[in-house]
């Protein structure tokens, strides 16, 4: 749209700000480096205030990122050593920004394609090991022909997991 792809990350750090005092305030002034809003506000306001603000990735300005001003976080990787290190690394970073790591939640992504419930399990179980405080299922690729075969993987999943 425009945006120089190079400066996101601070771009969203301020709208992190901007949609925050959006979504808690009755009327907001703004005044940042890509963005300015007079005398604006949302009517009615959001019932859960703040809405939280999770992140997605693993580098490290996004890491920081996370640490500082996210609610939660998407590592988009596989239970392995590499994750654990970057969950380490996001807590270690919280607790530098003074937050508190357990108030960053983790959300681990699970990919049935091609894989067996045991493997599902064996995720999920490595995921909850690493500090993951949610699970998503990813059901796409993986020969679903409609909507209800999606909705039954889901459900399948959910039996298997718990």
């Amino acid at each position: 749209m425009g945006e120089n792809f190079h400066d996101r990350g601070r771009r969203s750090e301020e709208q992190v700000d901007l949609l925050r005092k959006l979504w808690t305030s009755d009327l907001v002034t703004f005044e940042g480096r890509w963005h300015t809003v007079t005398d604006a506000g949302l009517n009615p306001l959001p019932i859960q205030r703040p809405i939280p603000i999770w992140f997605g990735g693993s580098g490290e300005p996004l890491l920081r990122r996370v640490a500082r001003l996210g609610d939660g976080w998407f590592p988009l990787l596989r239970p392995n050593r590499e994750a654990g290190a970057l969950v380490q690394r996001v807590r270690d970073l919280a607790t530098e920004a003074g937050r508190s790591p357990d108030d960053i939640g983790i959300e681990s992504w699970v990919s049935i394609r091609g894989r067996s419930q045991d493997e599902w399990i064996a995720d999920v179980e490595a995921w909850k090991a690493l500090g993951a405080t949610h699970v998503s299922v990813n059901t796409m690729k993986a020969g679903l022909a409609s909507p209800q075969d999606h909705i039954d993987a889901i459900a399948r999943f959910k039996d298997a997991v718990g």
